[in-house]
């Protein structure tokens, strides 16, 4: 791999270049504007862009974002969000509002947000991507005659299918008339619904507005069940066990942690002995239940050999012989 090395200054260079980029985007057509056009251009563009930001999401039909859209969010004509046009000096009266791909020879007349099954695409009901379709208004198949039009079953995070979501334009008031959150004012190009961080998450994660939302009171003071998260149960432990009990319940999973000391094998070797004593120990009480229930059982399921436990468990096989023999004779009499 081949180092690069900045000169000095260079790494302030490259921070302009970004900085440049993210407010240019597309519109300088490949050709990096001299000093003069691009002050020009942020004079003329940053007040316009900062009051007429529009907010593109992909909703379900509950009204949650699933997909807040940003600068590189692909569109169904397989371009991104860049490269259509979002920068408007009077914003539109007609809703929807359409925001055509700037990419010449493009029919694509207004941004669709088309959602990936992993990294592909995903499918139509006539089998095939959704880059096989026209991206022309009807989205067409162009491998097949018999597709009116591009509809997926694909299921969404949130439990509703990708037919019934809609690619929504929103201005700044719009969004917070529904009180949604609308961030900061930035100057950047083709922002789209980016907010901060947790717009890049998924609706069913984000816990703002957008999302599926803060959880309620109830839901955070509802008793730990077994079905819940292991950290939960044990943080329900340790805030309401007595002192004897948590001292019980916790060492195991004291005896499950790695000492300083211990290296790879050794670790491995003590958990290895401890679950062999804590099966035979409970081998040894099947088998005294079983004797105690029932003194034929030992001629179906066979005699225990308490030798071959004996020198793990610690104890002396005379007990267990004692033991055994005692409460088969009581019972048998």
């Amino acid at each position: 791999m081949e180092r690069l090395t900045l000169p000095p200054g260079g790494a302030a260079a490259v921070d302009e270049y970004l900085e440049y980029r993210r407010i240019v985007g597309e519109d300088d057509g490949g050709k990096l504007f001299t000093p003069e056009e691009y002050e020009e251009y942020k004079r003329k563009v940053l007040p316009m862009r900062l009051q007429n930001r529009l907010y593109v999401s992909w909703q379900s039909p509950t009204g949650m974002d699933c997909k807040l859209v940003g600068p590189e969010t692909l569109c169904f004509c397989t371009h991104r969000y860049k490269q259509h046009k979002t920068d408007f000096e009077t914003i539109p009266p007609q809703r929807p509002i359409s925001l055509p791909c700037q990419v010449r020879g493009c029919p694509c007349r207004a941004y669709v947000y088309v959602p990936l099954n992993g990294t592909q695409p995903i499918r139509c009901r006539c089998k095939h991507f959704a880059d096989q379709h026209s991206a022309a208004p009807g989205f067409v198949c162009n491998a097949c005659s018999k597709c009116s039009g591009f509809h997926s079953c694909f299921t969404c995070a949130c439990g509703q299918p990708a037919y019934a979501h809609d690619t929504v334009v929103e201005t700044k008031q719009e969004r917070l008339a529904q009180g949604k959150p609308v961030g900061q004012d930035v100057p950047y190009a083709a922002m789209g619904g980016l907010t901060g961080f947790s717009s890049l998450a998924e609706g069913y994660i984000r816990l703002d507005d957008s999302g599926i939302g803060a959880p309620s009171a109830e839901f955070l003071d509802s008793p730990v069940m077994a079905m819940d998260h292991p950290f939960l149960k044990a943080f329900q432990a340790s805030s309401s066990s007595s002192p004897e009990t948590l001292t019980v319940g916790t060492s195991s999973q004291v005896s499950s942690l790695r000492k300083p000391e211990e290296d790879d094998m050794a670790f491995f070797e003590r958990r290895y002995q401890e679950r062999s004593i804590n099966r035979n120990k409970d081998i040894m009480k099947i088998g005294c239940s079983l004797s105690e229930v029932c003194p034929l059982a030992n001629s179906v399921f066979g005699n225990l050999d308490p030798k071959k436990v004996s020198h793990i468990l610690g104890y002396n096989y005379s007990i267990f012989s004692i033991s055994f023999t005692d409460l088969r004779f009581y019972r048998f009499w």
